[in-house]
């Protein structure tokens, strides 16, 4: 079953699972009413903290908006430092990622983002311990971005960016199980923006009770994974049928962005997060692969195992919006 086409409509299915999303919700506010109220722990840092999430579960293009979000306050002088789950990771315990660090021991989000900016990533299942974890070993950090914590409200925040997939948006409204969402649209009132992705129209379009912004997804070229290569276009493969392989949580997004460069492609879908192995893809194939799923392939890929690099590119509102709120 296609979950993202099961989480878009209201049929029987999804309406004899209400009451399990009654539940669902009810645990999740009772939760968050929890922490507000102090009967739960929670604490801050001591900086800033920039907490990127969504509402929806499954993938929204959190990834490229945080290496964006992080190189956009680099830009500023800033001294960011990123705190993240890590999932898929083998360990939940604390770990830094480092340069010679693998998905299998931090995840592939954390190091793909380690690996695009530079700065220090510290994953945990506890964000706040991350944090403090990530300020011991990292003291000139000022401001902390917090991939994928918008529930993880033991780390307190001090600005809420909310992203939406801009061609799911928030499927049939509904909690989880029977729709996507890990907490109500109504949630939306305490964040401080709404990002909406991969659509270039939808920030106009969508109505929501706090600031609206757009971000595209730009093809920034590929990149060879046997020795980092940068090529503006994938280079002819001979005449070989190029296998595109994909292990994120919305694969027709990555085929329907090749279709659209000209790249015919063989598509095959992995499980999102997918541990990658070398029997899973023929060394000898020609591959086009996210970076998400390359940084899982870098020990074994194939010569012509390429990598689409994407950019990010935000309503030129947003940087504006951000530099004003954290002033």
């Amino acid at each position: 079953m296609n979950i993202q086409a099961f989480w878009s409509r209201k049929g029987p299915l999804n309406i004899l699972l209400l009451p399990l999303s009654l539940l669902f919700g009810a645990v999740a506010m009772l939760r968050r009413c929890a922490y507000r109220f102090g009967l739960l722990p929670s604490g801050h840092p001591g900086v800033p903290v920039i907490v990127v999430g969504n509402l929806s579960a499954g993938g929204s293009g959190k990834t490229p908006f945080v290496i964006w979000l992080v190189q956009w306050l680099q830009s500023q002088g800033r001294r960011p430092g990123v705190v993240s789950r890590g999932y898929g990771r083998v360990d939940a315990g604390l770990n830094e990622v480092e340069e010679g660090s693998t998905a299998a021991e931090v995840g592939d989000e954390p190091l793909l983002v380690h690996r695009k900016t530079g700065v220090p990533v510290v994953v945990g299942a506890d964000r706040l311990a991350a944090a403090g974890h990530l300020r011991e070993r990292h003291p000139e950090v000022d401001v902390i971005v917090s991939d994928d914590g918008l529930q993880h409200y033991r780390l307190r925040r001090d600005l809420e960016l909310v992203l939406a997939d801009g061609a799911e948006l928030f499927g049939n409204g509904w909690l989880l199980p029977s729709g996507p969402l890990r907490e109500p649209r109504a949630r939306l009132r305490a964040a401080d923006a709404l990002v909406i992705t991969h659509r270039d129209d939808s920030a106009a379009t969508v109505s929501a009770p706090v600031p609206v912004f757009g971000v595209r997804h730009r093809p920034a070229g590929f990149r060879r994974l046997a020795d980092g290569a940068h090529a503006a276009a994938l280079p002819d493969m001979g005449g070989r049928d190029i296998q595109a392989v994909s292990g994120i949580a919305r694969p027709q997004g990555f085929f329907a962005l090749l279709d659209r460069l000209g790249v015919a492609h063989r598509p095959h879908a992995f499980p999102d997060h997918h541990r990658f192995a070398a029997a899973d893809i023929g060394r000898d194939a020609a591959v086009v692969m996210t970076e998400k799923d390359a940084v899982k392939c870098q020990a074994f890929a194939g010569p012509d195992w390429w990598a689409l690099e994407l950019a990010v590119v935000p309503d030129p509102a947003l940087p504006d919006w951000l530099k004003a709120k954290l002033t």
